[in-house]
């Protein structure tokens, strides 16, 4: 990527209380992701964060809190207003439009650009991942996982967003392409993006995090730098996240 789209600045979650199915999920959450920077949220199943990040992309209404950029509150903003302020979301599920070629599946998301924005844009995603280059002409359908994880990641960067909010990048993939996705998500926030990672692997997510936020039960339980959970593991006392450092190799 050419120049960054990023810039000094703090994409600011305060006091979220976020309902789904009848009954609040997230309750009182407040986090910063900073620009040109990666952030790590770790939590258990059903901790919440799923719900968390669709209520910062829109998709859901939160029932109180706000979410500031550049002071304007987004909270309760539609989906496409908040993509068009400078923030993205790659929700869990690789949601792609399968029987759409690779190539079509790139114009959708940026068909609110302009030409020129679209035209730069399709550039820069391409060169993030020339595997997609490739395969422009078959359907997403026909990917292998990783390649449809980049193909969510490239829709969700056409925009140039300033902040991108990623939610399990590793789910369901091989170890290879995991460490191939790792130097580009690197590379997003050395952009300038601030990048907030959801991540099942806590030792992966911690490798590439400067500062991180446990979630469980739908509350905040840690907030602290990411280096005092890679130095004391007994912090992480979920089994679920200890099963995840042992598993995963240490990023490189």
């Amino acid at each position: 990527m050419s120049e960054p789209v990023g810039g000094n600045g703090v994409l600011e979650l305060r006091g979220l209380t976020v309902a789904r199915g009848g009954r609040t999920v997230v309750r009182d959450v407040s986090l910063d992701i900073p620009a040109a920077d990666v952030t790590a949220l770790l939590g258990p199943n059903g901790a919440g964060k799923s719900t968390l990040v669709l209520a910062v992309g829109g998709v859901l209404r939160p029932l109180a809190g706000s979410v500031r950029k550049d002071g304007r509150d987004l909270a309760r903003q539609r989906p496409d207003l908040i993509r068009r302020a400078g923030v993205a979301i790659v929700p869990e599920g690789r949601r792609l439009l399968p029987d759409l070629t690779v190539e079509d599946n790139i114009k959708v998301a940026a068909y609110s650009l302009s030409t020129e924005a679209a035209k730069s844009g399709r550039g820069r995603v391409l060169e993030l991942f020339p595997e997609l280059s490739r395969r422009l002409s078959a359907p997403a359908r026909a990917l292998s996982g990783g390649e449809q994880q980049m193909l969510v990641l490239a829709q969700a960067l056409i925009s140039s967003p300033r902040y991108l909010l990623i939610d399990e990048l590793s789910l369901g993939l091989a170890p290879v392409v995991i460490n191939r996705l790792v130097p580009t998500i690197r590379a997003v926030a050395a952009d300038g993006i601030g990048v907030l990672l959801i991540e099942q692997f806590a030792a992966l997510a911690l490798g590439l995090a400067t500062r991180a936020y446990i979630l469980e039960g739908g509350q905040i339980r840690f907030s602290g730098a990411a280096s005092e959970l890679r130095d004391k593991p007994d912090l992480l006392r979920s089994a679920y996240l200890l099963r995840g450092s042992e598993e995963t190799p240490a990023v490189e």
